[in-house]
């Protein structure tokens, strides 16, 4: 902590300050001669008295405080004490010498010691800033972080620093949190600081003003008014940043976390639905086909269970994908891999799920009818038939469907293209989440959102990868990589 009689002083302006100082000094030089010429001390002891005044005032007051009671001294000394007393007039030639050395010589010591007592002021107020700035990081780290941290900060800040003002602009919440005195005209003082983008230092009013970085940008501004040096008030500023960044990252981990729970809540609810289901349309289904098998419907009563039986079929498989995502989503699919054909799975995938072929034409363009690779079988045809659907559903009329495959050393890929609507850049990844739909296919087909995601999970049990990419001109094109080798490790 700074010395408290210098505390005392700032309260006057600097120029003022220093007179006042200079005519306390000469009051005790002079308290000190009239004290002496009482006393009748002789020249030698009142020297030393004078020395260790101006050795007091270098050390509370400062070098040219004392350099001005050493040569009032001098002058004291020369004229109540070196005969002829009451007369500046120096008879001999030793006396001159004296003087002028104890001049030299309490001026040398006022350097010095003034010096030391700096250097010692200035470790203190530094020592006296680390320990603010331990408790400050200390008390950061208790933050309530389901509220704001620019009231908590500014409280924090102006409680343990002891300063007049605290002013924490946060850029995240855009909002700016002030403590203390602050003038009129001076609401927005943080705002303006992270506006303007600068950092500045008013010394005459001792403000400080710092922009707060966090990462690649800047995430807010800090000013504060008050006794600080520079190197506290960037460490200051650090500390600030930092807790306003923890704050951000913990709100977007909360969002997540609330995001995958009410996810999950979903896919429990879907997936109990789909286990519901399964009975009652395998019952439907069972009834249908038999009617079908029974023969004598006539041709309204032969179109109606047809449908019931192809939709009832559809339902089932959308169930069976459900159950089979939930399953990936626990990890418990245990895969039955295999050395599965290619052309011999694709063509099974077209076989069970026909197409009107007036509507699409489909091309195979698979480099090597025998390139096989190891994978679970059912899941492998999970993805074609969902690749296969989409490209149907979302294709133009008399454009054709394109099923193509190559290998390389450590992969095969496999592609579906088709012309037709196309995906916007931000729905690329995201139409590959559960329950998803881009805006602008929601209308286009009917669908649940969840085809694409099951894809994606089996995808991935089998360490490979899915994704798309869509163009106007060149139309839209799903992917699957998967390793020449894709064995699910446990």
């Amino acid at each position: 902590m700074a010395n408290p009689i210098v505390l005392r002083w700032t309260r006057f302006p600097r120029g003022l300050q220093t007179l006042a100082q200079c005519l306390t000094a000469s009051a005790a030089v002079v308290l000190l001669t009239y004290g002496g010429f009482v006393l009748q001390i002789n020249l030698l002891t009142i020297s030393l008295l004078y020395l260790l005044i101006v050795m007091a005032v270098a050390s509370l007051l400062g070098f040219w405080q004392a350099s001005f009671t050493s040569l009032l001294a001098v002058l004291l000394l020369d004229y109540f004490f070196e005969p002829p007393i009451f007369s500046f007039e120096v008879e001999n030639s030793g006396i001159f010498i004296a003087l002028v050395t104890f001049e030299v010589i309490a001026l040398a010591i006022s350097r010095y010691h003034g010096r030391e007592m700096r250097v010692a002021r200035e470790a203190t107020i530094q020592r006296a800033g680390m320990e603010q700035l331990y408790e400050l990081s200390r008390s950061s780290l208790l933050l309530d972080l389901r509220q704001p941290p620019g009231p908590q900060l500014a409280v924090l800040i102006h409680r343990i620093f002891d300063v007049r003002a605290v002013a924490l602009f946060d850029m995240n919440l855009s909002r700016q949190d002030r403590m203390g005195d602050w003038d009129t005209g001076e609401e927005d003082v943080a705002k303006e600081c992270f506006l303007l983008d600068a950092s500045r230092d008013d010394l005459s009013t001792q403000t400080w003003q710092r922009i707060l970085r966090a990462g690649p940008g800047p995430v807010g501004a800090l000013v504060v008014r008050g006794k600080l040096s520079p190197l506290v008030v960037d460490a200051l500023a650090s500390l600030a940043a930092i807790a306003i960044d923890r704050y951000q990252w913990f709100e977007k981990e909360e969002k997540s976390e609330i995001a995958k729970k009410s996810e999950q809540l979903r896919a429990t609810v879907m997936d109990a639905l789909a286990h519901e289901l399964k009975t009652p349309l395998t019952a439907v289904q069972t009834a249908s086909s038999g009617l079908l098998g029974l023969g004598g419907l006539t041709e309204p009563q032969y179109n109606l269970v047809t449908l019931i039986n192809g939709e009832a079929v559809r339902l089932n498989e959308l169930c069976t994908r459900m159950l089979k995502a939930a399953k990936l989503d626990e990890k418990q699919a245990g895969l039955e891999t295999d050395d599965v054909n290619l052309h011999d799975l694709v063509s099974e995938v077209l076989t069970e799920h026909p197409a009107d072929p007036k509507r699409n034409g489909i091309q195979i363009a698979i480099e090597d009818p025998s390139m096989t690779v190891h994978a679970d079988r059912g899941l492998f045809a999970m993805i074609l038939a969902q690749y296969i659907d989409n490209a149907r559903k979302y294709s133009t009329a008399g454009t054709p469907i394109t099923i193509a495959a190559r290998a390389s050393h450590s992969e095969v890929l496999i592609s579906v293209h088709n012309f037709g609507s196309t995906i916007r850049i931000e729905d690329r990844e995201r139409i590959f989440e559960r329950f998803y739909r881009s805006p602008g296919s929601k209308d286009a087909a009917p669908g649940t959102g969840i085809g694409l995601s099951v894809a994606r999970k089996a995808a991935e049990a089998h360490h490979g990868h899915v994704w798309v990419i869509s163009d106007d001109k060149e139309g839209t094109t799903f992917f699957l990589s998967l390793p020449m080798d894709a064995r699910r490790t446990h």
